[in-house]
């Protein structure tokens, strides 16, 4: 048994992560700012510690790096880090007792795919300040890694999808292009309709994570962990209105229209997404780390319209 440290713990992944550890025998500390519960309901959270924690506010006051070491871990996953200060003071703090360090980066190191299915070796040409700071990160860990520092691994999840809005087949966050997919509206799509996106259900990303535990072998390195296949705009707008049993009624757009249309807001969202069109190889992830998703882009994104259909955000019927 281990002791692990999870940072951002009722995020996302650590919803279904700090679950997983505790059912494989390890002692789990879970931090996070406690102003919610996880998104998952599991019965396994009454057999860890809990701990409030204000990281953004500890960072500053540079305490965050050395409450961590405090905690005596055997090893720290990483989910709440997005600025390279902040894992350099993590990482420093951390350096005496070299517990392994598994940091959540994301896809979007990667910028516009130059090759398909993009690898962990490509070029980082991620754009944004998010994206910037991600491949920032992954390199410091790495440097440390190779001077013989603390050891970590950098996973990388696509668009994480679960119990919450989740990205739409149009790109973006628009809950009405649910609606409009059940009850056969048209639906305006940029780009012939051929923009690529990458889901991964939060589980998966999960799974990704406790694999990682316990390979020695994926030390020093960086792993996709996405759904087996990314799927295009068109695609995932045939797969979910054959939910409802239709066809989708797919009206191919400019950006100027498509903006137009569903507003300033979602067509920036659709727009970074459909730039980059990320189909990432999980081939590395399946050989060091036997990682095998349970879920495809369309199973994930099923059980996030139940859970907007329960929780009366979409007023839809999937049963």
């Amino acid at each position: 048994m281990s002791r692990v440290v999870v940072i951002g713990a009722t995020g996302h992944v650590g919803s279904y992560l700090v679950p997983r550890l505790v059912r494989a025998g390890h002692e789990v500390v879970a931090l996070s700012r406690g102003e919610r519960d996880p998104y998952v309901a599991a019965a396994e959270w009454r057999a860890v510690d809990r701990v409030t924690v204000d990281r953004e506010l500890e960072d500053g006051a540079s305490v965050f790096g050395e409450r961590i070491a405090a905690l005596a871990a055997d090893a720290v996953i990483d989910m709440l880090c997005f600025t390279p200060e902040s894992a350099q003071q993590l990482v420093e703090a951390l350096r005496p007792t070299r517990p392994l360090l598994l940091h959540c980066g994301t896809i979007w190191v990667h910028g516009a795919a130059a090759r398909v299915p993009v690898t962990e070796d490509e070029p980082r040409t991620g754009f944004g300040e998010y994206g910037a700071g991600k491949i920032a990160i992954e390199t410091l860990l790495h440097r440390e890694t190779r001077a013989g520092g603390v050891p970590s691994v950098v996973l990388h999840p696509g668009h994480i999808t679960g119990p919450w809005p989740s990205i739409t087949p149009a790109g973006n966050l628009d809950l009405d292009v649910w609606r409009r997919l059940a009850v056969g509206e048209p639906l305006p799509l940029p780009d012939l309709g051929l923009g690529v996106l990458h889901h991964v259900h939060a589980d998966d990303v999960a799974q990704a994570f406790e694999l990682a535990l316990n390979r020695p072998a994926a030390i020093g390195s960086s792993f996709h962990a996405v759904s087996e296949q990314a799927m295009t705009l068109r695609g995932l707008a045939a797969g979910v209105a054959g939910w409802f049993g239709r066809e989708p009624v797919i009206e191919l757009v400019d950006w100027a229209e498509f903006e137009q249309r569903v507003g300033v807001e979602h067509a920036g969202i659709s727009r970074e997404h459909i730039s980059r069109s990320i189909a990432a190889s999980i081939d590395r992830a399946r050989n060091v780390l036997g990682y095998r998703p349970r879920y495809t882009s369309l199973d994930a994104l099923h059980g996030s319209v139940r859970w907007l259909a329960a929780n009366g955000l979409v007023d839809l019927d999937l049963d």
